[in-house]
């Protein structure tokens, strides 16, 4: 059985950390991507996933990826503005354990296989952001600015049968709110694909981890619930290992 992840997600700006609200307003600090990375990796979070959302990284920046890599013990996804089988090379060379690709796949989604066969699929990670209207989901790309055509059900199909090694599912409606994530949408995420499914977008506390799990989610990305509040990894999964869900038990006692 997989154990259930507790994975933190960092957004960079391309001077700080910063987190949203339903994908606007990006301007709220959340400091050092170094020195949050230090904090996290040692506060036994399982994975982190780092995204750079400048738009300003068509070349990787070698020292500046070195810099946060070199900094981590646990895996970590590195994403944001991958458009290049040649930029996840770069990210592998340069330390990531898995690469992110979210807009891409709307305009190019041949870059699943090719990258799947070339770095295995344990190591691509398909990102998906989702807005709920008028009781239906749409996938948007562009950081959340433009609708996609592509109908969710058969965007996460396509993603599994191309290679894809799991998938992160991120409610629009959801983020930043620490409102709980959207069960439904996961729900309809893990009865399709067949991959791990993360859960993003909404987390305020240790139980909406358990109601992620329980409609299907094998791991629980979250930022807002640990920059903003006293609740850390260590306590989630302490939280959950009451509730009967595998997860790493290597946490730290506080």
């Amino acid at each position: 059985m997989l154990k259930a992840r507790i994975i933190t997600t960092m957004l960079w700006n391309g001077s700080t950390l910063v987190k949203g609200n339903k994908f606007e307003n990006e301007k709220r600090s959340a400091g050092s991507p170094l020195t949050t990375v230090k904090i996290y990796n040692s506060r036994d979070v399982d994975e982190i996933l780092f995204f750079d959302i400048s738009r300003n990284n068509k070349i990787i920046d070698k020292d500046f990826i070195l810099s946060i890599t070199d900094c981590v013990s646990v895996p970590i996804t590195i994403g944001g503005g991958i458009e290049k089988i040649s930029q996840m090379n770069d990210l592998f060379e340069y330390g990531a354990d898995k690469v992110a690709i979210n807009s891409i796949i709307y305009k190019n989604p041949n870059i699943i296989d090719e990258a799947s066969k070339r770095f295995g699929s344990q190591a691509i990670t398909v990102s998906i952001d989702v807005r709920k209207n008028n009781q239906n989901y749409e996938c948007y790309y562009d950081l959340g600015k433009i609708k996609s055509d592509r109908k969710l059900n058969d965007l996460l199909v396509e993603c599994v049968n191309r290679g894809a090694g799991e998938i992160v599912i991120n409610c629009i409606n959801n983020d930043g709110l620490m409102k709980g994530y959207d069960n439904e949408l996961i729900q309809q995420t893990s009865s399709l694909a067949n991959i791990p499914i993360v859960a993003s977008g909404g987390a305020g506390s240790y139980e909406h981890f358990y109601e992620a799990y329980k409609n299907g989610a094998d791991a629980f990305a979250a930022a807002s619930i640990y920059h903003f509040t006293e609740h850390t990894p260590a306590k989630a999964k302490k939280y959950l290992l009451k509730k009967k869900v595998p997860i790493r038990e290597n946490f730290i006692i506080e």
